[in-house]
């Protein structure tokens, strides 16, 4: 049988959930802004993302679609736009530094980035969806810390709790089909959705830095693949690993510059499940090292 596309019904279940959660949840008006901009932002990439899978977008084309989808983010965003300066260099900088539009530009860049970091990490059963879930994951344990740690910022948090929680049963579900030997196939629709919804509460939630240490095998797996994102080298369309149909193993295929290519060259080939199991076991240890920088190391800088 071939699989279906589930990705699209999912991010469908996800946007009406977080909508109807507006019926319960009493928003200022403010807030109530930003949450419909930050649906309307994942509304927009789920359905680019869908547009994508239909008609097989070229790499450069899928670096224009995120950035259409986030204008709504960063219209509706009303935090500060100053960054805070490293405790070595403030007798000369100040505490902070007011860097303006260029703010606006990183927060772009991180919409760009979680965007496509899900959807170019991908190619076997369960990974897209898993890595998805374990990044989720750990940003509601982010939030309960924070809430509990800094009262102060409860509304930020809770911002992000009411749209990571929907989020996450929704994936649950999603990777119960998705996993070894997966059932269903979740597209650039989903990988899209999940990106953004990572976006949306990190920069509404005013803890974007944080959210970058949550995505190290992403960010590993974008320098991997620059060399073939920017045309130094070829870049096929799908980068997989080849499949051996004699031990019924994947294997490195050293053209294709992915962290999952990479695991295979380093570790030897495996089967799919174990491969999966092996790079979200990896996902898990790169996101406790990340609440160890948080709050243990970072101290030391700021």
């Amino acid at each position: 049988f071939s699989p279906e596309a589930l990705g699209i019904v999912i991010s469908i279940v996800f946007l009406i959930a977080t909508i109807l959660e507006q019926l319960a949840l009493e928003f200022t008006e403010d807030m109530l802004i930003q949450y419909n901009a930050a649906v309307l932002a994942i509304t927009l990439v789920v359905l680019l993302g869908f547009v994508d899978d239909v008609i097989d977008l070229r790499w450069r084309h899928k670096i224009i679609l995120p950035t259409i989808a986030s204008l709504p983010l960063l219209v509706a965003y009303k935090g500060l736009t100053s960054v805070v300066v490293p405790i070595h260099l403030r007798p000369f900088l100040g505490n902070s530094v007011d860097v303006g539009l260029l703010y606006y530009f990183y927060m772009g860049n991180i919409a760009i980035f979680c965007t496509n970091a899900i959807n170019i990490y991908a190619g076997i059963n369960g990974i897209e969806v898993g890595q998805s879930f374990i990044v989720g994951c750990f940003i509601v344990i982010h939030n309960i810390i924070e809430i509990v740690m800094h009262p102060e910022l409860t509304q930020n948090h809770m911002f992000s709790l009411t749209i990571m929680l929907p989020f996450l049963f929704c994936t649950l579900a999603l990777l119960r089909y998705n996993q070894f030997p997966s059932i269903v196939f979740v597209g650039d629709t989903f990988c899209y959705c999940a990106g953004m919804t990572f976006a949306v509460v990190g920069i509404l939630g005013h803890f974007s830095k944080t959210l970058m240490l949550f995505f190290i095998p992403q960010l590993i797996n974008f320098v991997l693949s620059i060399p073939q994102l920017i045309g130094i080298v070829h870049c096929p369309r799908h980068r997989l690993p080849k499949f051996n149909h004699q031990n019924y193993k994947l294997e490195a295929v050293h053209e294709h510059h992915t962290l999952i290519n990479f695991w295979l060259y380093l570790f030897g080939p495996t089967n799919e499940r174990q491969l999966c199991n092996a790079l979200l076991i990896f996902q898990i240890i790169c996101g406790c090292f990340g609440l160890f920088v948080r709050y243990y190391l970072s101290h030391i800088f700021f």
